[in-house]
C-alpha cells in the first residue's frame, strides 16, 4: 500500500461577469475563495491478533507426537507437540508435583490418598516381583555362560584366522591361498559378532525383567516415604524447596513439550512426527483471534505528535476494499526505528469490529481522524 497522507483542499471559486449589451459593463466583485483542510493522518498498518506466539523447542530431539492441526481450538496448557526424549522430564515433573502436593495437603483426608498410592505401588511391585520369580534365571545364566564360552572360542578362531591370513597377506590379492585365508578371517569376525549379539540378547532377557522389578521397588519405597513424611505435616522449608524443584522440573519439561500459552487457535503446525528439530525450528504458531489489533509501519515523527491514545481510527484492508474497520489508538511507542531518512514510531490500534475474511498479516490503510495541528 502506498502511504497516502492527504491534504484535501476544496477550493470553491465563483466569478460573476455581467456583460452590458452594446456597451461597457461594470465587473462584479469575485466571490471569496473558501479553503477547507482536513488534517487526517493516513498510514500503513498490519493486522495482528491480540495474542500470538511462535513456539520453539529449546532442546534437540525427534518429534514423537503432534497433537494438533492448523485451525484447531486449544486451551491454555494443552499439549501441542512432544519430543521422543520427553519421558524423563515428564517423570521428574510427576515426582516433583507429587512431592509438592503432599506438602500442601492436610493431615486428615489426604493421608488416605497417600496410603492408597502406597498400596497401588505395592501392587505394581508385587506384579514385577512375580514376573522376576517366574523367570528361569538359572537357565538364562547357563545360556549366558555358554554364550561366553562360545565367544572365547570365536575369539580364538579369529586369532587363528588372523595368523593364517598373515602368512599370505603379502601375496597377490588374486592368489587363491590369500583369498581363502581372507574369507576365513571375515567369517571368523562375523561369527564372533554374532556370538556377542547372542550374549547380549540373553542378558537383556534377564536384565529387563530385573530392571522393571527394581523400578517398582523404588517407586514403592518412594510412595512409602511420602506417606510417612506426611504424618508430620508440611514444613515451610520443605515446601519452599519442593516448589523450587517443581518449577525446575517444569522448566526442564518445557524444553521437550510445547503447550498452549493461552486460549486460542492453532494458526500453523510446522513439524511432523519423526522429524529432527531444534531451537532454530518454529514448531507451532498459536493466536487468539477474538480481538484484532493493527500496528502501523510508517508513522513519522512529524505525524506521531498529532496522535494521542484514545483517538478514533478508520481502517480499510488492502485485500478487502469494501470493508471499513473502526478502532481507537491504545498505545504509541516511545521507541523509534529509522528507515531511510525517516524516524518511525509504532502506533497500536484496537479494532472494534471484524469480518470473517480478515487474516493475520493483512495490510491495512489506517486513517487517524480529527487530527488537530
Amino acid at each position: 500500500m502506498k502511504k497516502n497522507i492527504l491534504r484535501i483542499i476544496t477550493i470553491a471559486t465563483t466569478l460573476s461577469l455581467l456583460l452590458a449589451a452594446c456597451g461597457a459593463q461594470s465587473q462584479a466583485t469575485p466571490a471569496p475563495v473558501e479553503v477547507n483542510t482536513v488534517n487526517d493522518v493516513v498510514a500503513e498498518g498490519r493486522l495482528e491478533p491480540i495474542q500470538a506466539a511462535n513456539l520453539f523447542f529449546q532442546a534437540r530431539g525427534i518429534v514423537e507426537d503432534v497433537f494438533v492441526t492448523a485451525g484447531q481450538t486449544v486451551k491454555q496448557g494443552d499439549v501441542l507437540v512432544r519430543l521422543a526424549n520427553a519421558g524423563g522430564a515428564e517423570a521428574q515433573v510427576v515426582v516433583a508435583q507429587n512431592a509438592y502436593d503432599l506438602l500442601l495437603r492436610n493431615e486428615s483426608g489426604d493421608r488416605a490418598n497417600l496410603w492408597q498410592a502406597y498400596m497401588d505401588a505395592q501392587i505394581v511391585r508385587a506384579a514385577a516381583e512375580e514376573d522376576w520369580e517366574d523367570l528361569n534365571v538359572n537357565d538364562i545364566e547357563d545360556r549366558i555362560e555358554d554364550d561366553k564360552a562360545v565367544i572365547e572360542d570365536r575369539q580364538q578362531d579369529l586369532v587363528d584366522a588372523q595368523e593364517e591370513f598373515d602368512k599370505y597377506k603379502d601375496l597377490d590379492q588374486d592368489n587363491s591361498k590369500r583369498k581363502n585365508a581372507e574369507d576365513d578371517l571375515e567369517r571368523s569376525q562375523e561369527d564372533l559378532n554374532q556370538a556377542i549379539r547372542d550374549l547380549e540378547d540373553d542378558m537383556r532377557e534377564r536384565d529387563e525383567v530385573r530392571a522393571a522389578y527394581d523400578a517398582a521397588l523404588a517407586i514403592e519405597a518412594e510412595a512409602k516415604h511420602q506417606y510417612e513424611i506426611s504424618l508430620d505435616g508440611p514444613n515451610a522449608d520443605q515446601l519452599t524447596l519442593a516448589k523450587a524443584q517443581l518449577d525446575a522440573a517444569k522448566d526442564t519439561l518445557a524444553n521437550f513439550v510445547l503447550t498452549a500459552p493461552f486460549d486460542g487457535v492453532v494458526a500453523d503446525v510446522s513439524v511432523k512426527a519423526g522429524e529432527q528439530v531444534g531451537p532454530e525450528n518454529r514448531a507451532v504458531s498459536v493466536a487468539n483471534f477474538s480481538q484484532w489489533m493493527v500496528k502501523t509501519t510508517d508513522v513519522t515523527e512529524l505525524e506521531v505528535v498529532k496522535l494521542s491514545v484514545g483517538q478514533t481510527v478508520s481502517m480499510t484492508p488492502d485485500a478487502l476494499s469494501d470493508v471499513v474497520l473502526s478502532g481507537v489508538i491504545t498505545e504509541i511507542s516511545n521507541a523509534y526505528t529509522q528507515q531511510g531518512g525517516d524516524i518511525l514510531y509504532t502506533v497500536t490500534i484496537r479494532v472494534d469490529n471484524s469480518d470473517e475474511r480478515l487474516r493475520w498479516g493483512m495490510t491495512v490503510e489506517t486513517t487517524f481522524l480529527e487530527v488537530v495541528q
